[in-house]
């Protein structure tokens, strides 16, 4: 049952009560593999992929026939509900390109910033059970926009072989270059070094379990990352208005991933906060996946019971959950006062998992608190940035010496010589 406690008797570390440290175990299995598939490659993906999936594959590439077939096996309105998650996703995306700019406001002196798009990306996809086509589209579309070239999707396969027809139609409409039937710490390792079949990649993003986030980490520096995800979560913020059935529900929406995954209401009543804790007793007995919510509601969520809504936000600021759920009369006037949150729900009529499929904003956010100081993917993952500097002569030689003393100050004296060297040809340069 998920108990009740009183925000006053918490201390910081149990109202967190959270991290993403692999055990030791994990990272051992996951430094074998990754050497493993540095060395093995694409027998080593194979070998893997029998051990951990149970699955015996010939072909580590799925074929454009595969998927375009898949696409075409779909029944029409799963087709038009990927296409219409599909258009919300472009149309939030593209509203985060940036444009570059120029300064040029001084005689002889340009300077500005230029935005490029990485070359090369992997999208980790994991299944379970099956491979998410929404996280295919929320990762592939926004790199799409960026206009990386070459977008790969990593997914493990099925028992024989196979990925779902629904993550090959995911693939296909959002625009991805090529799509391997591999997935796990394996996946990473053949991202980050790259294989005779899958080549390497510049950066690697995507959601996993703990094997594949620790194998993220330890690559991180060979390629670049989006982020070290962690379990799953939500923070449900509600007044004594809600209708404790669906807290309850949007609790449980997230519960379900992982035994792993936390889910917190935060109330100012106490009344909704037994009502609740009722509920998701009630709607777990029917759950299909009720083994692994019960494990993740008894031993990592809570529901916490405070003063007053200022107090309420006060917990979820500390918590910084992936998702926040503002269930309130008036979502707008609390929104200013959220300083740390992966991604906001706004009112009683706007459940979490609206975000995850059709809205439009990214359903990969920042885990375990590290909301404090990171963002949902965005199109920013995909480009980086390259400031540029155009410095005639005549613009140069009157703050020549002031570079020289800078850099003297510093104890750079070749840093100072380069730039008066620069001066007028007539001036002498003094060692």
């Amino acid at each position: 049952m998920i108990p009740i406690y009183n925000f006053a008797d918490l201390s910081p570390d149990q109202i967190l009560n959270r991290d993403i440290q692999a055990e030791a175990d994990v990272g051992a299995a996951v430094d074998e593999i990754l050497s493993g598939v540095r060395e093995g490659g694409d027998e080593a993906l194979r070998a893997y992929t029998r051990r951990f999936d149970g699955a015996e594959i010939t072909d580590l590439e799925v074929s454009a026939q595969e998927i375009e077939a898949a696409w075409s096996s779909l029944d029409p309105d799963f087709r038009s509900t990927l296409e219409l998650a599909a258009e919300n996703i472009r149309q939030f995306h593209s509203q985060q390109v940036h444009r570059d700019f120029v300064v040029a406001d001084r005689p002889g002196i340009v300077m500005g910033q230029r935005y490029t798009p990485i070359q090369r990306v992997g999208v980790c996809v994991p299944r379970s059970p099956e491979a998410f086509p929404s996280t295919i589209l929320m990762n592939v579309i926004p790199a799409r926009i960026a206009g990386v070239s070459e977008i790969y999707v990593v997914t493990p396969p099925r028992p024989d072989g196979s990925v779902s027809a629904e993550a090959l139609a995911a693939a296909y409409i959002a625009g991805a270059t090529r799509v391997f039937r591999v997935g796990g710490a394996q996946a990473v390792a053949a991202l980050a070094y790259g294989t005779e079949t899958i080549p390497q990649v510049d950066k690697i993003v995507g959601p996993g379990g703990i094997f594949v986030a620790t194998a993220k980490r330890k690559v991180f520096g060979r390629v670049a990352i989006d982020m070290i995800a962690g379990p799953s979560e939500i923070l449900v913020l509600s007044d004594g208005g809600s209708n404790p059935r669906w807290v309850a529900a949007d609790l449980l929406s997230q519960a379900e991933h992982d035994v792993r995954a936390c889910a917190v209401l935060v109330t100012n009543s106490p009344a909704l906060a037994q009502a609740v804790q009722a509920e998701v007793e009630t709607q777990l007995a029917s759950l299909p996946r009720c083994e692994v919510a019960r494990k993740a509601i008894d031993a990592n969520s809570k529901i916490i019971v405070t003063d007053s809504l200022e107090q309420a936000l006060e917990a979820a600021n500390r918590i910084a959950p992936e998702h926040l759920e503002l269930c309130v009369d008036d979502p707008f006037a609390l929104l200013p006062r959220v300083r740390n949150a992966g991604s906001i729900f706004l009112g009683r009529s706007t459940p979490e998992a609206l975000g995850d499929y059709l809205a439009g904003p990214n359903h990969t956010l920042p885990t375990s608190g590290t909301a404090r100081f990171s963002s949902p993917l965005s199109v920013d993952d995909f480009v980086k940035k390259s400031s540029f500097l155009y410095y005639d002569q005549a613009a140069l030689s009157p703050v020549a010496e002031r570079i020289a003393d800078f850099a003297r100050r510093e104890g750079l004296e070749a840093h100072a010589r380069s730039a008066l060297i620069r001066r007028q040809s007539n001036e002498e340069v003094t060692p």
